[in-house]
């Protein structure tokens, strides 16, 4: 991929750069690096493993550019590899002025030397709505070309499957999806004729020179007005105060008059209070999903403003649209302790313990007393304990390793089992279970099984980084190698094999 880059920014400036330095994550699976030149070359590269995801963000920047507007320049690209340069817009975004701002004017409300950005900003934003939809290619839009009630039911499900179920808060589902349907039907009254940019909050708009450019708008789709003015003016991280928020509502509202005249302003707010809940839903969602499921702590800073921007909806008037169950849960959510502590508590993890025993023992006990969880029979495999090479060793043992490594129905046997076992991790964890048991048994628990164990126990601590991964031996104090000299003198002989063994047979 480096070879890729070195190739684009060579395109653009005519030499190789002198490094390419990674940059952190923005919590997508794109890698960000900055290339820098031996004079004042820069650029950034990204890699995206989403081609659908990549060619829109390049239709998109270059239908923007069209018609003047501040989003990067892209300097080159290679779809196939998945990877584009683009300008360096620096490294300042609206959030980070916002921080520094506050540290300034610590007793200000809000900073007062960021409201002229943030009215230039709503300035900008009609005409990404307006013009940009007149000129953006939506046959390239990702996932959907339209937010239309399929996504705006997906953005209510993430919230009631990241956040609700994760979080413990209660609900009845029958009615809860009922409320999602109605609450669907009414925001698709608003006029959703023009282009949405999906994630339009203050991570998503660079500084350069104190004048805004914009980035990260490859979801973007056809669908109403209010979505995107909502994302800025109720972003958790930005903490935007109440009265502020109606003076920018109406400044924004006056500049859409110049692009698109007559706008209904009283029914525009009213769906604009219902954008508000869905994009604050739809927020809550992915910090449930980043904090509470993968475990990354800076996603749970934002749910108590969160939080409180739904309190604040709730003081004032709710939606004109009756969802009683929808309402029951944002209540429950606002009076939670633990969800408006400045870092809340991530419900407790899941733990996978993953053994190794011999059926001549029987079955293992269940330490986390759930019951449930898989046993796979190992025996169908070929035994390196009737080789007298291995018989003193153990499925730890490198030679006893390269000898299963290099059986082809190991390979197979490995399949099935961690394709099952994934799949489970990855329903417990979205669940909020807090164990899960595999064992593998084979005739006398030292070669097969442990093997199987640790390879298990190894594939779910890079798979699943959040998840607690127990290994337990049961027969280890059996074993050749840990049993008094005397009692290893003579050449154990290897256990009889039965005629018939299940194959990935789960209890």
């Amino acid at each position: 991929m480096q070879q890729t880059f070195r190739r684009l920014f060579r395109h653009k400036f005519g030499k190789n750069p002198v490094s390419i330095l990674p940059l952190e994550g923005d919590g997508s699976q794109r890698q960000m690096f900055r290339m820098v030149g031996d004079a004042i070359e820069t650029a950034i590269g990204v890699v995206g493993p989403d081609r659908e995801e990549n060619r829109a963000f390049l239709s998109y920047t270059a239908a923007f550019r069209s018609i003047g507007l501040p989003v990067p320049e892209i300097y080159g690209a290679d779809e196939k590899a998945g990877a584009y340069v683009e300008e360096d817009l620096g490294e300042t975004t609206l959030f980070d002025a916002l921080t520094l701002a506050r540290k300034e004017e610590p007793e200000a409300a809000f900073p007062q030397a960021m409201v002229p950005v943030y009215r230039r900003i709503l300035e900008l934003l009609p005409r990404f709505q307006v013009e940009g939809g007149k000129v953006v290619d939506y046959s390239v839009a990702y996932p959907r070309a339209a937010f239309d009630r399929q996504s705006i039911l997906w953005d209510l499900n993430y919230f009631k499957y990241h956040f609700l179920k994760l979080a413990h808060v209660p609900f009845n589902e029958a009615r809860l999806e009922k409320d999602f349907r109605r609450f669907a039907t009414f925001l698709l009254g608003a006029d959703t004729r023009h282009f949405v940019y999906r994630d339009f909050q203050s991570r998503n708009i660079m500084l350069r020179d104190g004048e805004p450019w914009f980035i990260d708008y490859q979801g973007g789709r056809r669908g109403a007005l209010q979505y995107d003015v909502a994302s800025l003016l109720y972003d958790p991280k930005a903490g935007v105060p109440e009265e502020l928020r109606e003076e920018l509502l109406d400044h924004y509202l006056d500049q859409l008059d110049t692009h698109l005249p007559r706008v209904d302003r009283t029914r525009f707010r009213q769906h604009f209070r219902g954008y508000v809940l869905v994009r604050i839903m739809q927020a809550m969602g992915a910090y449930g999903y980043r904090g509470f499921y993968e475990r990354k702590p800076r996603f749970l800073q934002s749910v108590p403003q969160a939080v409180r921007n739904l309190e604040r909806i709730l003081e004032t008037g709710f939606v004109p649209v009756e969802l009683p169950e929808l309402r029951a849960v944002f209540e429950r959510i606002c009076a939670s302790g633990s969800l408006r502590k400045s870092q809340p508590k991530a419900p407790p993890g899941l733990t996978v313990q993953v053994g190794s025993f011999s059926y001549k023992g029987g079955y293992p006990d269940d330490p986390g007393g759930h019951g449930g969880g898989f046993v796979f029979d190992a025996r169908a495999i070929h035994n390196p304990g009737r080789y007298s090479e291995y018989s003193p060793l153990c499925g730890c043992d490198a030679p006893v390793i390269e000898f299963l490594d290099g059986m082809p129905e190991v390979g197979e046997f490995w399949e099935h089992v961690h394709g099952l076992v994934d799949n489970s991790v990855g329903v417990y964890l979205l669940r909020g279970f807090t164990s899960l048991n595999v064992w593998f048994g084979c005739t006398g628990g030292q070669h097969r099984s442990v093997y199987f164990a640790n390879r298990l126990a190894d594939h779910l601590r890079r798979q699943f980084p959040s998840v607690n991964v127990m290994v337990t031996h049961r027969e280890e104090s059996k074993w050749p190698a840990n049993q008094p000299q005397a009692e290893t003198q003579a050449e154990p002989e290897a256990a009889p094999e039965p005629e018939t063994a299940g194959v990935g047979s789960a209890a």
